[in-house]
């Protein structure tokens, strides 16, 4: 989540916020504006990579997931456990419906949490229509969750009640509940759109999410005047100063220097982190097989300002982390330094760096499903406003796995707010 000074939005946007609910109250533009019938990614399907060798242990044939995808049927699911991570994430590349969060290496970085991810690829009949990395989470002694983060990838949404059956027989015997977060970007801009969202798919039933559950996301498909024609004024105009400031912003590899303004925006806004090793690794294994992961600062004379760190797949790029710092530095005169603008030379270079590399959406990961004049999160939210004005949201749904699942998911709710309140004095959620 990233930081900085909150600039308050002008014209189209402003009237907007002025006629939406008062801080504190519900967002309820953050919902469906199509019927379940016509939910659908938001990303279109990306085009099929050259062939990778499965290698031996895994024997599925890499034109199962290639070309047209076949009608639905109701045949079973089964699930195949895979342990050749370049096998396992061409899958995850390949299918319509996916996310980066499925892939090889933020599974990885979760080991780093104690946690252990399971990845297997999801058969019906004799083609494979999906994968799925499941997260355990040990909770107690005997006892675990199982965790998909922004998954399972799918050929098809229609797939998805199918899945249930297929897990209960792969799951252990400690594994209590399991949580699904569907990467089918739901538009977010109708009356009335939230009783629109499904409240089940066959056994999953609509549960919290762990990831973001509203976010912004831009489509890079247009040209570069195009894009900039499409943000805010304001944004255009600080894009402009920090230019003419001579900020410069792109890829970089100064994992320091993104880290520094990453604690540091943390700190200020009282935000928890995990242990650098579990970014490091993220890093390092994001790249390693078929995703990418890559970290993009934006600086003045030389000090990174503004900067974030990224996780892609297929064809989306999701800012995941990142922040911003106030350059402390005297000018020349002695006096303090001028705003340079760095977060919006971030974000726009940003977007413009995932285009040249043929992302074709940028998801900005996460704005509050409360609005708070109050709180960080909402100077977050307009900063990200200000780059594109399409909100989606990304419901959850519980499979439960044991007649304990009910007080399973309390005893989570609980600890959530219990660490809430230890880090930041309140019970809220951050988004």
């Amino acid at each position: 989540m990233d930081g900085g000074k909150a600039e308050a939005l002008t014209g189209r946007r402003q009237t907007q916020l002025q006629a939406d609910p008062a801080p504190g109250k519900h967002w309820p533009a953050c919902a469906i504006i199509r019927p379940v019938s016509d939910a659908r990614p938001i990303n279109p399907a990306p085009a099929s990579p050259a062939p990778v060798d499965p290698g031996p242990a895994d024997s599925a044939p890499v034109s199962s997931v290639q070309g047209s995808p076949t009608p639905v049927n109701s045949a079973p699911l089964r699930l195949e456990a895979v342990q050749n991570a370049a096998r396992y994430d061409e899958v995850v590349r390949t299918m319509p419906i996916t996310s980066a969060l499925q892939g090889w290496g933020y599974g990885e970085a979760r080991r780093t949490l104690g946690q252990t991810p399971l990845r297997y690829l999801i058969w019906q009949q004799d083609r494979v229509v999906g994968a799925v990395q499941l997260i355990r989470k040990r909770l107690v002694p005997g006892f675990s969750t199982l965790y998909a983060p922004r998954g399972p990838a799918l050929q098809s949404l229609e797939l998805l009640p199918l899945l249930a059956p297929a897990i209960r027989h792969v799951a252990g015997r400690g594994d209590a509940l399991l949580k699904i977060e569907p990467p089918v970007a739901i538009d977010a801009l109708a009356e009335q759109a939230e009783a629109r969202v499904p409240a089940s798919y066959g056994p999953f039933l609509r549960a919290e999410t762990e990831q973001p559950e509203h976010t912004i996301v831009a489509n890079l498909s247009a040209g570069e005047d195009e894009l900039f024609a499409g943000l805010h004024s304001m944004a255009r105009r600080n894009v402009r100063a920090a230019q003419k400031a001579g900020v410069t912003a792109g890829r970089d590899q100064d994992f320091d220097a993104f880290w520094d303004i990453f604690t540091a925006t943390n700190e200020r806004a009282s935000l928890g982190a995990f242990p650098r090793g579990y970014y490091e690794t993220m890093l390092r294994e994001g790249n390693a097989h078929g995703g990418e992961a890559y970290i993009v600062l934006a600086r003045h004379e030389g000090r990174a300002l503004a900067g974030g760190f990224f996780l892609a797949m297929g064809d989306t790029t999701c800012y995941l982390f990142g922040g911003s710092v106030r350059d402390e530095r005297a000018g020349a005169d002695g006096a303090p330094r001028k705003d340079a603008k760095a977060p919006d030379a971030f974000y726009w270079h940003a977007m413009l760096d995932a285009r040249a590399h043929g992302y074709r959406v940028f998801d900005f990961w996460g704005i509050p499903r409360k609005l708070d004049e109050e709180k960080h999160s909402f100077g977050v939210f307009k900063m990200k406003l200000k780059f594109s004005e399409q909100r989606v949201w990304y419901p959850a749904y519980d499979l439960p796995l044991s007649p304990l699942a009910p007080a399973i998911a309390r005893l989570l709710r609980w600890r959530k707010t219990r660490n809430n309140l230890r880090k930041r004095g309140s019970a809220e959620d951050v988004l």
